[in-house]
């Protein structure tokens, strides 16, 4: 079934594996992962010839390589691989579902389709997750393979990723999350993949940082110090200030607002976590000018300049007239008049000229964290006329971005030779197919062991690859490059012995121990469930914790409230942060009058902070605004202190409120669409009769006059309809308005 390759040996093998277990796979970029799923698409799609694949990817240009390997590698008709996009209306999608066999999607915009029932996964019969190491926290992987574990007839698992991580608790919660039961994993050095490894040659090159740079670090180091110090003597910092990491400084930022949001504070707290504010900005500061170059440090200090006279943030304000962090900025702006830059620039100059010039047709990947430095890049490569293309995300904040559709067309660009160097941020490192890109260049080492083998990996796919680093000495540049180096080390070492504690199996125990936790009976209790949820809720964790327990979603644009659990109950849902917000801003009273339009409004506070201390907002404002709830319109206040509390209150809810004779009702607050619909719509409204009943009255009667004017008799034809109801039907009817 499979054409175009020959399988090597360690993807034989690995097949093996992934045939009978959930596995996850860990080799080198380069080394063929996509072959693999392939592989084992093949064996699934022979053995449940009914079934589908479904391949997630976490961005738009890795769906699209997956498509093409899917029709080039399979012996399947071009419209049976479709690829799920955004731009796909949701009623389309649900039609390709039907119709293709392998469905390559991102994950978040298939999480929507799940949840409002548009697709089924039961008869998936493998689920790929590609860069499997994103499968943590609260990722739209974990949703997805726990529901597929708990509904496919025939599941089976396949992780793929060059690089989990270098954290043993993370790569186990990867395993957990995917109900991964084997790893198979493959190093350059293993003897069934090296005859296929291209060797890389990696080139640290050094640069000095110029004393007049060293100056403009001196004032920002000076400044960062002070603030800390100043923490030290409120009593949150202790020992010495310079040996807290940006890591362990926003860690204890968290910490404080945690306490702050729980009524504890005080001067000294709020004033530290202002101060730890000011400390973090001048952190990223300090890795500007050591890293980067002026130009992005400019911007930066204008932006906050800027910020200062537009904004009330204390922590921008104090910054910006603090005495050391103006030398800084006068200094640099007076460095970058005078046509200074970082040393890295020339460095960069200098070895894009060399390497053009020794082969026109070379092509080149230009790593860089900043935007602001990749473009910078861009000009310096304009000016020794270069042909190049700045690659990065969507929209950003200040930036425009490049749309998905842009993005393919560079990376196609690129493949065909049409400009030399592709420069380009972190979008770039995860899984592109990028084939003979001669050289790497980190614009700055990263520490992280993930991007830096992600990054490398773009070279030495199909002969030798080369790899160049651009260190500034004596600053982070070089912290950084010795952490991503120690951390891939220990990437290795923690999966080896986890691949020795690993217990086969578990995981599915797991999963299913997991599904056995909902009764038979209760889950056909729940699928009888429906709940109308406001688009914006997608994402919430109630949506996807109702999901779970098997309940019917349908995801609108509400037109009051956030929830609708019955004909009568509409919900107003607000975290208590929103609350508070809600309260200032006006929209709280306001949304008050239409939810009286449903019988049983509630507005539901999720939350545990401390609801007096979360604005500066008198308390007695707060009070006003319960009593007007509570008493002046009659609604009442739930609380509740997370997501799957409020899921399970709101099933609660919808199961005393449902009528198990039918399994839809109406939302009377929509908007009809057509002449039947404001037939339904009407006639739904009678008592007892909601819109499944709808349809066949109006089929026996015709019309709605002929309806309303039949008798109990006539009324008692309809199926569901008996004696109780069709004398409440009359009596409504004939009964005079008060």
């Amino acid at each position: 079934m499979i054409k175009g390759f020959e399988p090597r040996l360690y993807q034989q093998t690995i097949l093996h594996t992934a045939v009978q277990k959930n596995t996850l796979v860990v080799i080198p970029t380069g080394l063929g992962k996509t072959n693999i799923a392939v592989l084992l698409a093949a064996s699934r799609l022979k053995n449940y010839p009914e079934s589908k694949i479904l391949v997630l990817a976490p961005t738009r240009p890795l769906c699209d390589q997956h498509v093409t390997s899917m029709r080039n590698s399979l012996e399947v008709g071009e419209d049976e691989v479709s690829l799920f996009t955004g731009m796909i209306r949701p009623e389309k999608r649900a039609q390709l579902w039907k119709e293709s066999r392998i469905i390559v999607s991102t994950p978040q915009g298939l999480e929507n389709d799940i949840i409002s029932s548009k697709i089924s996964l039961k008869d998936v019969s493998l689920l790929v997750f590609d860069e499997a190491h994103r499968a943590v926290g609260d990722y739209s992987y974990v949703f997805v393979a726990r529901l597929y574990s708990k509904r496919a007839d025939h599941p089976r698992i396949l992780g793929l990723t060059a690089s989990p991580g270098s954290d043993a608790e993370k790569i186990k919660e990867v395993c957990k999350n995917l109900f991964i039961e084997e790893i198979e994993m493959r190093s350059s050095e293993d003897p069934d993949v090296k005859p296929y490894v291209k060797d890389i040659d990696v080139e640290k090159v050094m640069v000095e940082l110029p004393p007049e740079f060293q100056d403009v670090r001196n004032y920002l180091k000076a400044c960062y110090d002070s603030k800390l110090e100043k923490i030290k003597q409120m009593g949150y910092l202790y020992g010495d200030v310079s040996s807290y990491s940006k890591t362990s400084l926003l860690e204890m930022q968290r910490a404080l607002y945690a306490k702050m949001m729980s009524g504890e504070k005080d001067f000294d707290m709020m004033k530290s976590v202002s101060l730890l504010a000011e400390a973090l900005k001048v952190q990223h500061a300090l890795e500007l000018v050591e890293t980067q170059g002026l130009r992005p440090l400019l911007e930066y200090f204008e932006k906050l300049d800027e910020e200062a006279k537009n904004s009330t943030v204390k922590a921008v304000q104090n910054l910006t007239r603090d005495l050391n962090f103006r030398s800084a900025y006068m200094k640099t702006k007076t460095m970058v008049s005078n046509g200074m830059e970082h040393p890295k620039i020339a460095k960069l100059r200098e070895i894009i000229s060399s390497e053009v010039a020794s082969k026109k047709d070379i092509k080149i990947i230009i790593f860089n964290q900043y935007r602001d430095s990749s473009n910078q890049i861009k000009s310096v490569l304009d000016g020794i006329r270069v042909s190049s293309k700045v690659f990065f995300g969507q929209a950003k904040k200040k930036y425009t971005g490049l749309s998905q559709k842009e993005q393919k067309k560079v990376i196609e660009e690129f493949r065909e030779n049409k400009f030399n160097c592709l420069i380009a941020t972190s979008v770039a490192e995860e899984g592109l197919d990028i084939p003979q890109v001669d050289l790497v260049l980190f614009y700055e080492p990263v520490p992280s062991a993930i991007r830096t083998v992600q990054r490398r990996g773009r070279t030495g796919r199909q002969e030798k690859g080369r790899v160049i680093m651009l260190i500034t000495k004596k600053t982070r540049d070089e912290g950084n490059m010795w952490a991503s180096h120690h951390k891939e080390k220990r990437m290795y070492r923690v999966i080896e012995e986890l691949k020795k504690t690993f217990s086969p199996g578990a995981n599915a125990a797991e999963a299913k121990e997991e599904q056995k936790t909902l009764l038979d009976d209760e889950r056909r209790q729940n699928s009888l469930l429906k709940i109308h949820a406001d688009y914006r809720e997608k994402a919430s964790g109630i949506i996807k914790d109702l999901s779970e327990q098997g309940v019917n979603i349908s995801l609108s644009n509400l037109e009051v409230g956030d929830y609708v659990l019955s004909e009568r109950v509409v919900v107003e849902y607000k975290k208590l942060p929103d609350f508070v917000d809600s309260i200032i801003d006006g929209r709280m009273l306001s949304q008050l009058a239409n939810l009286k339009k449903y019988d049983r409004p509630i507005i539901l506070l999720e939350g545990t902070e401390d609801l007096y201390s979360l604005r500066k907002l008198h308390p007695n404002a707060i009070r006003g605004v319960l009593s007007t709830i509570t008493v002046s319109y009659g609604i009442p206040i739930l609380q509740t202190k997370n997501s799957k509390e409020t899921a399970a209150l709101f099933m609660a809810i919808a199961k005393r409120e449902a009528d198990t004779s039918r399994k839809d009702y109406s939302l009377h607050t929509a908007k009809p669409l057509s002449d039947k619909e404001v037939q339904e719509y009407i006639v739904s409204a009678f008592p007892g009769v909601g819109p499944v009943l709808s349809k066949p009255i109006l089929k026996e009667f015709k019309s709605i006059k002929k309806f309303v004017n039949a008798s109990e008799d006539d009324l008692k034809k309809v199926s569901l309809i008996g004696e109780k109801k069709a004398k409440r039907i009359r009596d409504v009817v004939e009964k005079e308005y008060e």
